[in-house]
């Protein structure tokens, strides 16, 4: 048997008898519909959470985080849609990635929001023309097997998740002199990552624990309302109904953010890819590789046009896959709607803004929670790997050098072009690169010539 350079084996969808108990094309009652719709919503933990984080980052104001809150519903409720329609025909959930939060984050400190979300779009539209949904010209369908591999994404996520690491838990004691710095944020902080805690291990099979971290900030809130240390927003000077601000931040492009941009276009796009198969095995579904890349070409325009409106770049979502596959309901009718909701909700500033002003202490301590768990995600993947001395080789330069930039002398980066600086200095894009790289050279290259050496 000719050799395989993966790391792992797994049986392919079409062998998969279906597990589901209600099917792709079946229909619920309009009550359950809704239900199971809104639960699919609340499950969308980017959406309460990245749009903060970028906020406070970048130092925005609560309107502009607003702004970017209601591109993050608009973005994920079309592209819901469109995927759950007519079009890739699946119950996908479409929702904001860790990768392109961090992409923004760092590209906005560099160049400014401008540039992070107009070359968000070019690099959209760049990586829609590798995902034509056609099997001559779709290449990127072609390759995800490959870039989809254990090795590559259980690295990046432990990468990623160190990463964020810094974002979350130094929000837990506020900003100094500000009022609550300190031991009252951090016991609001504690409060709310036990509920998030007590809502995963004690939700049993309900809403409860498949949204916990939707909870967990709900229950924060209210305990930084007890304290005295959050009050109701004023939401008077905001319209009841608006559309999502085009263009809030301006239009630029940048070569290297571009850049940065294709390869977290490449991490959500080979995560979706994986998805639309485990997703159409549980319906007995084989995913071939047009459709494969009709969804990636949909999530990919769908981004690029949800950018417009300062929308971060979504995947699809493991945790809807999960309630998918808990609940056994596999009507795409019901993620659709939950899309139609999200798109609702893009209509409504208020609700912008109502999530802008969140405490602080909450997001931050929600935030580690779910940085925890991406993190151990990739732990878990890892897991199926068989760890000989070249898949070492791939995995352990790749991770401890990405994780390292961040630690680069101050006089060397200054030295660097800022295009380049930007790259060199995140963790996540210098991981996407090693480890492609590595994975290729090694497992594609070396490993088979070892062995045909060892057979002769």
């Amino acid at each position: 048997m000719a050799h395989q350079p993966t790391t792992a084996t797994s049986s392919s969808s079409s062998d998969a008898a279906p597990i589901l108990t209600v099917g792709f094309e079946e229909r619920l009652s309009v009550p359950r519909t809704g239900l199971f719709g809104v639960q699919h919503l609340l499950a969308l933990t980017g959406i309460w959470l990245f749009p903060s984080i970028i906020g406070a980052t970048l130092e925005l104001s609560a309107e502009e985080t607003g702004w970017i809150t209601q591109g993050c519903f608009f973005m994920t409720g079309l592209i819901t849609v469109l995927q759950s329609s007519r079009l890739l025909r699946l119950p996908i959930v479409q929702g904001p990635t860790a990768a392109f939060m961090l992409a923004i984050v760092s590209s906005g400190l560099a160049f400014g929001l401008d540039t992070a979300f107009g070359s968000m779009v070019v690099a959209g539209l760049i990586f829609a023309l590798l995902s034509l949904p056609s099997r001559r010209f779709g290449l990127f369908g072609h390759v995800a097997r490959l870039a989809s591999d254990p090795i590559l994404f259980g690295t990046l996520f432990v990468i990623i998740g160190a990463q964020l690491a810094a974002i979350g838990l130094s929000g837990w004691f506020g900003t100094p002199g500000a009022d609550g710095f300190g031991m009252p944020y951090f016991l609001i902080s504690v409060a709310t990552v036990l509920a998030v805690v007590c809502f995963t291990i004690f939700g049993r099979n309900t809403v409860l624990r498949r949204a916990s971290i939707f909870f967990g900030i709900v229950a924060g809130t209210v305990v930084a309302a007890l304290a005295g240390q959050w009050d109701l927003p004023s939401l008077g000077g905001a319209s009841v109904v608006g559309t999502p601000e085009l263009l809030g931040f301006g239009f630029d492009v940048e070569f290297s953010v571009v850049v940065l941009m294709l390869l977290a276009f490449l991490q959500a796009g080979t995560e979706s890819a994986g998805m639309y198969q485990m997703i159409g095995g549980w319906g007995g579904q084989r995913i071939s590789v047009e459709r494969t890349n009709r969804g990636v070409f949909t999530e990919v325009v769908g981004t690029s046009v949800g950018a417009l409106f300062g929308g971060i770049g979504t995947t699809s979502y493991p945790e809807n896959a999960g309630i998918v596959r808990m609940s056994g309901i596999g009507s795409r009718f019901v993620t659709m709607t939950a899309g139609f909701a999200a798109i609702v909700l893009a209509f409504l500033p208020k609700v912008g803004l109502f999530v802008a002003s969140l405490p602080m202490p909450v997001l931050a301590a929600a935030s580690t929670i779910l940085f925890g768990i991406i993190a151990m995600s990739g732990v878990q993947m890892m897991a199926t790997v068989r760890w000989d001395e070249l898949n070492m080789m791939v995995a352990a330069p790749a991770f401890i050098v990405a994780l390292g930039t961040q630690f680069l002398p101050a006089e060397i980066v200054d030295d660097l072009p800022e295009e380049v600086a930007s790259i060199v200095t995140s963790p996540m894009m210098v991981g996407v690169i090693l480890l492609l790289v590595l994975h290729l050279v090694i497992n594609y290259g070396i490993r088979p010539l070892l062995e045909s050496g060892s057979r002769a």
